[in-house]
C-alpha cells in the first residue's frame, strides 16, 4: 500500500529522483499537458487533472510527510503537476513552444516562491505542501496571458491539432 501511495505522490516515481525530484516531477505535468493539447475542451480536462490531483494529493500529504520524515518531503511532486498545469490553463490546447515556456515559468515561481507562495508553506499538511504550487502556477499563468497576447501568434502559443503528434 505504501508502495502505490509514493507511486501516486511521486507522480510515477518522477519525484524519486536523486536529482531535482521537483524538476522531473513536473515532467509528469508535461506529459500531462501534451496528452491533453489537442482536445477540443483542454481547459476543462485540465481543470478537472487539478481537482483530482488536489484531492488525491491533500489526502495524502500527512501522509507522505510521516513517511518521509519531514515536512514537504521532496519526492512527493503532485503539487509540482497541478501548478503546471495551471500556467498553462488557458482555452485552447498549448503548442509544444507554450509547453516548454510554461515549464520553464513555473519552475522559476516555483523555486523563487512570490507572495504568498511562501506562506501557504505554513500552512501544513497536503495544503501546505500544494498550495505554494498553486500560487506559483498562478504567478506563471500571469505571465503566459500576456506573453500569449503579445508574442507571436495564436499559432506559436496554440497547438495545431492536425499537425500533432501521434493525431488529435
Amino acid at each position: 500500500m505504501n508502495r502505490l501511495r509514493l507511486a501516486i505522490v511521486s507522480c510515477g516515481f518522477l519525484g524519486c529522483s536523486p536529482v531535482a525530484p521537483g524538476t522531473c516531477g513536473t515532467l509528469g505535468g508535461v506529459l500531462i499537458a501534451f496528452l491533453l493539447a489537442p482536445t477540443a475542451a483542454f481547459l476543462p480536462w485540465v481543470l478537472l487533472t487539478c481537482a483530482v490531483l488536489y484531492v488525491l494529493g491533500r489526502s495524502l500529504g500527512r501522509w507522505a510527510e510521516a513517511h518521509a520524515g519531514e515536512e514537504d518531503p521532496g519526492f512527493f511532486v503532485l503539487d509540482e503537476v497541478i501548478g503546471y498545469l495551471i500556467t498553462l490553463a488557458w482555452v485552447r490546447g498549448p503548442s509544444l513552444f507554450a509547453i516548454a515556456v510554461a515549464f520553464c515559468l513555473f519552475r522559476f515561481f516555483d523555486v523563487l516562491k512570490p507572495p504568498p507562495a511562501r506562506r501557504m508553506e505554513a500552512i501544513g499538511g497536503g495544503d501546505g505542501i500544494l498550495l505554494d504550487d498553486v500560487v506559483a502556477g498562478l504567478w506563471g499563468l500571469a505571465v503566459m496571458i500576456p506573453a500569449r497576447l503579445w508574442i507571436g501568434d495564436g499559432t506559436l502559443w496554440e497547438c495545431n491539432r492536425s499537425a500533432w503528434p501521434f493525431g488529435g
